[in-house]
């Protein structure tokens, strides 16, 4: 497998934009003023302000002109924040050299901006940096985009060739529509770019289907008068050349993946420092008392691409040879007093937060099953499988809408895996508040199904 470090370009651009503004700020500030607080405010608020207005969403087709509308919505609303900094905490005070400090990160960070764009072009231009591409289906849109990859090579697209059912004696001519999954399978291919004015809607859904599974970037070839529909965005290639782009998930963006896992980071350890630390010794004390075993419940459960992890649990139960077969049902024989309490209230998930912390799972997403129940489920419900491609979590958006607990008939799993899907191809950090919050409010008005 080709080896590829270009995701490592938009974290190195963020990290040297910040060292630059700090070490200006550092440099200029008055001494007498200079703060770690106004550092880290100015680091923060750059932070924020970058991801909300895509500062860093600049891509290898992106234009030239583009630039300038990054840089004219980052430093307008980077000014305002800059100087409401003074209007807030400085009481209104003049600081000598603000202007100047402001002038110098307009100037270097800008300056920075076009550099990087102009040498990533050269660098791709010399055979590095490289996406490898084919076409599928050979239409007038489909040789424009050849036409494209062959002429402009700092753009840094490998062309292999292209797919047509209509033989063809052109020297770069792969094969059928159907030789597309042998040869994806046999050579690295980075972009698939498909006709829409060759390829029928089955063609179309069959690749993007095995595009996710490869984890392939699927590229749309409208026609020009041609609509597009919510999860497909336009790009533009060398100004003039539509490409309909299929939006990525969520989780395939680095920057959500880092907001989340910091989240999941912070957060675990706030609930295992301020109530796991106190409310372990008493839980211990009373699943003692009542039965004999173990305070923590080790179990297998299937986690991130469906491999195993062992998940924690206060231990509910009545120490049993099914517990790793068979989930509670309502008045289990096998559930003690204070298990029953535990479950009610949903303490009993709570260890689970060091399974957070270690990495295995997170706060917010699909709560993971034990692998004789997934197999079963996967008959049954056509997507269950795409649950795996993010990490399972404490607790969900099936959670809360009351999709928990027992499964008594295959409507139950197919509602959960459904309402999974939906949060996995629309996650925000705002979801992720919002389902621990209706959480937390479930856990004191109680569930119907917590037993």
């Amino acid at each position: 497998m080709k080896k590829r470090y270009s995701h490592f370009i938009r974290p190195l651009q963020v990290i040297l934009d910040l060292l630059l503004i700090n070490l200006i700020v550092y440099l200029i500030y008055d001494k007498q003023y200079l703060n770690i607080s106004f550092l880290s405010y100015i680091s923060i608020f750059w932070l924020i302000t970058s991801y909300t207005f895509g500062f860093y969403k600049v891509y290898r087709y992106t234009r030239f002109l583009r630039l300038f509308t990054l840089l004219g919505k980052q430093f307008l609303i980077f000014i305002l924040g800059y100087f409401a900094y003074f209007g807030i905490f400085r009481e209104g005070d003049i600081v000598h050299n603000q202007f100047l400090i402001l002038s110098l990160i307009i100037m270097s960070i800008s300056f920075l901006k076009f550099i990087s764009f102009f040498l990533l072009k050269t660098y791709r231009s010399l055979g590095n940096n490289f996406r490898t591409t084919i076409v599928v289906g050979f239409g007038d849109s489909s040789k424009k985009i050849i036409n494209l990859f062959q002429s402009k090579s700092n753009l840094g697209y490998k062309y292999l060739g292209f797919f047509s059912d209509r033989t063809s004696r052109n020297k770069h001519y792969l094969g059928t529509v159907k030789d597309v999954y042998n040869f994806t399978e046999e050579t690295i291919v980075d972009e698939i770019y498909c006709s829409l004015s060759v390829l029928s809607k089955e063609q179309i859904k069959k690749i993007n289907k095995f595009a996710i599974e490869k984890n392939i970037a699927l590229k749309l070839i409208p026609n020009t008068n041609e609509l597009y529909s919510k999860n497909q965005s336009v790009e533009f290639y060398d100004d003039a050349l539509m490409v309909l782009n299929v939006n990525k998930l969520p989780f395939e963006f680095a920057e959500n993946f880092y907001i989340k896992r910091v989240f999941d980071i912070v957060f675990s350890i706030l609930v295992i420092l301020f109530i796991l630390s106190w409310l372990i010794p008493v839980i211990w004390v009373l699943i003692k008392l009542e039965s004999k075993g173990p305070l923590i419940f080790k179990q297998k459960r299937e986690g991130l691409n469906g491999e195993e992890f062992v998940c924690y649990k206060f231990r509910s139960m009545k120490i049993n040879d099914m517990s790793d077969k068979v989930h509670a049902t309502k008045n289990d024989s096998r559930v003690t007093k204070v298990g029953a309490f535990l479950r009610k209230t949903s303490m009993d998930e709570l260890p689970q937060f060091f399974n957070v912390l270690k990495g295995d799972m997170s706060v917010v997403g699909p709560r993971p099953h034990l692998e004789s129940l997934s197999l079963e489920y996967q008959k049954d419900v056509e997507d269950y499988l795409k649950r795996h491609i993010v990490k399972p979590g404490i607790t969900g958006l099936a959670q809360i809408s009351g999709y928990r607990g027992e499964i008594k008939k295959k409507s139950d799993i197919k509602n959960r895996v459904r309402f999974d899907i939906f949060y996995i191809e629309n996650w925000s950090f705002f979801l992720d508040i919002k389902i621990i919050i209706q959480t937390v409010l479930n856990v004191f008005k109680g569930e119907e199904k917590a037993y």
